[in-house]
């Protein structure tokens, strides 16, 4: 038999597409197939067992699309704007760390392009609330003898965003797993009280652009004034929903402790490595 995720078992339940790979940006094609299909199997990220999710739109409350790229949806590349036009509600996390074609993200968009595609991203989402932007992770690295980050290009992007018509960012630093570790760069971990002074910074300019700022998982950084996130709110989904149909709202135990997040299932999977290539991922980058 087939091991469901606890998210499945209540209908209508919200399709997280995905935490595990960017699926918009290089897996457009088999996403198509899978709406078609109606349904998609993956393995479970920790057993590797397969386990089915329905795609049909009765059964989806809420498709919530992470990327670093959305062209292929603006563009309907493989059809793909059209396949998800089934869905009642589509919910964007749009990643931009400034670091677009550099090493660290060799195969992703820079950011001054990246970000001309928000206009269209709001006019698919329908409501600038199903919109946000992640300047996520906030990352340090040592290079020719100096300590670099993307921090300083948060005025530009935050200040392009709020223009565009963004009114939330969402943000955290990095955390250097094992894996990351051993790809050979020389990363640098800020101590908690430069952390908590360069969230204040965020949260301030955030505030005079009229962007809320989020933490992710990290509450360190509420002392800074952010706001905890649940990246996958599902009280908010319920709210933006257009027939106010109520999303699943407890916990999802499958996060880490500090996450916020609702329940979803994601259709994702670590085994659909991804070409972005950026050096600091907890997945499987193509590097």
């Amino acid at each position: 038999g087939l091991a469901a995720p606890e998210g499945c078992k209540a209908t209508p339940f919200v399709v997280s597409a995905s935490r595990r790979t960017d699926i918009i940006a290089w897996y457009s094609a088999w996403l198509v197939k899978a709406v078609k299909r109606g349904q998609v199997t993956i393995p479970h990220p920790f057993t590797q067992l397969p386990y089915s999710v329905s795609l049909k739109p009765e059964n989806v409350h809420t498709v919530v699309l992470w990327s670093k790229d959305f062209r292929p949806l603006i563009e309907n590349r493989y059809g793909v704007r059209e396949a998800l036009s089934i869905y009642e509600q589509l919910y964007f996390h749009f990643t931009i760390t400034g670091l677009g074609a550099t090493p660290l993200e060799p195969r992703v968009p820079p950011w001054t392009e990246a970000i001309k595609q928000l206009p269209e991203i709001l006019k698919i989402a329908g409501h600038p609330l199903r919109v946000t932007l992640r300047f996520d992770p906030l990352i340090f690295w040592e290079e020719a003898g100096e300590i670099r980050s993307n921090v300083h290009l948060a005025e530009p992007i935050f200040t392009a965003a709020a223009e565009a018509g963004i009114t939330t960012v969402r943000f955290s630093f990095a955390t250097f797993y094992g894996k990351v570790v051993k790809r050979g760069w020389k990363w640098f971990d800020p101590p908690p009280e430069q952390k908590l002074e360069i969230a204040s910074k965020l949260v301030e300019l955030g505030r005079s652009l009229g962007l809320t700022l989020y933490s992710c998982a990290n509450p360190l950084l509420l002392k800074a004034g952010a706001l905890p996130s649940s990246c996958i709110d599902g009280e908010l989904l319920t709210k933006l929903h257009p027939r106010g149909l109520p999303a699943p709202t407890e916990k999802d135990k499958g996060q880490r402790k500090e996450c916020g997040c609702t329940l979803s299932v994601d259709i994702g999977a670590y085994s659909m490595k991804c070409p972005s290539g950026c050096i600091y991922c907890y997945a499987n980058p193509i590097t």
